[in-house]
């Protein structure tokens, strides 16, 4: 019962979201109504508010970070379920009709939860790719299909394993709209406004 507990409040948690919250607060349009149409750091950057999107994705990732670590403080068995659901809470949202973002600030903040080291080879992994093509999307994708393999090598094939290759999994089917727009070449940069 405790893991239930546990799992439902990690994905309560995860359904809140900072994009929409951050704007309201700031007095900016809903990130659903312009640029990607996702509620997300990148997308609330088109807005023009840099101070919304950096709060935006610290907020994203806060509530990962919240997530893993009070399952790890009360009921440690539960804590890879914990991270998968604050990232399903993101990604499916209760408080916004199951309609949320692609995860990735929140996938940021359970890995770097779960383990630092496999916080930073994953975010080191995104920051390489980015500063060199620019495409937050491809960036994030690339870092999730590395995440898998940086947890096999630091915790084994175990619960967290299989976790993290879940979100890694949806993370990149969340980004199939942007996949096809790579494929055609008009897929927005890091910087560029959307109309």
């Amino acid at each position: 019962m405790e893991i239930v507990v546990v799992v439902l409040g990690a994905y309560l948690i995860g359904s809140i979201s900072f994009a929409i919250a951050v704007s309201r607060l700031l007095q900016l349009p809903d990130p659903r109504s312009y640029g990607s149409k996702n509620p997300g750091a990148t997308n609330v950057l088109r807005s023009g508010s840099k101070s919304a999107a950096v709060l935006t994705l610290l907020g994203d990732a806060a509530k990962g970070v919240v997530a893993v670590w009070l399952a790890q403080r009360f009921v440690p068995q539960a804590t890879p379920y914990a991270a998968l659901a604050v990232f399903l809470g993101h990604l499916l949202p209760l408080y916004h009709s199951f309609t949320g973002g692609k995860g990735v600030a929140t996938a940021a903040g359970v890995l770097l939860a779960i383990d630092w080291r496999l916080g930073l080879g994953t975010l080191a992994t995104w920051l390489i790719i980015v500063a060199f093509v620019r495409y937050s999307s491809l960036a994030a994708m690339v870092a999730a299909a590395f995440a898998p393999f940086f947890t096999a090598l630091l915790m084994g094939w175990n619960a967290y394993f299989a976790c993290v290759l879940v979100m890694a999994a949806l993370l990149v089917w969340r980004h199939r709209g942007n996949i096809a727009r790579l494929m055609a070449g008009n897929e927005s940069r890091i910087g560029s406004k959307k109309a």
